[in-house]
């Protein structure tokens, strides 16, 4: 009895993690070369997100409800700020969405992994 109850612990560590959805949005143009919450540089071009609470260097699969296109990001900002948006995303994560110019889109999305290097106290490294 024992060992099931064992192998049925292990089994539930290693489920896949839910998708979660909600309205995500792009920010960008006037941050670019400012440091962002993690440290890192933002560059708008590259796939990088900002999630209010997710351990910097999370990768998350990002996926648009409405047209299925996906993109991978790593967390390295916090964010968003506006009421009911669930990730910020730098403006090449955007692109890849196509959602530039309706400036925000609802989105499928889940954590993957953890970016090598963010092994600090906020990391998901740790």
């Amino acid at each position: 009895m024992r060992a099931l109850l064992l192998g049925a612990l292990l089994l539930a560590g290693c489920a896949a993690r839910p998708w979660q959805i909600g309205v995500a949005s792009w920010y960008g143009p006037g941050f670019a070369g400012r440091p962002t919450a993690s440290g890192d540089t933002f560059r708008p071009a590259r796939h990088t997100a900002a999630h209010k609470e997710l351990a910097f260097g999370s990768v998350v699969v990002v996926v648009r409800v409405d047209t299925g296109r996906r993109v991978r990001v790593v967390v390295n900002d916090r964010g968003p700020f506006v009421a009911g948006r669930v990730l910020d995303l730098s403006k090449g994560a955007a692109r890849r969405l196509d959602m530039i110019q309706a400036g925000t889109a609802e989105v499928r999305w889940k954590v993957v992994g953890c970016r090598r290097g963010y092994d600090g106290p906020r990391g998901c490294g740790r």
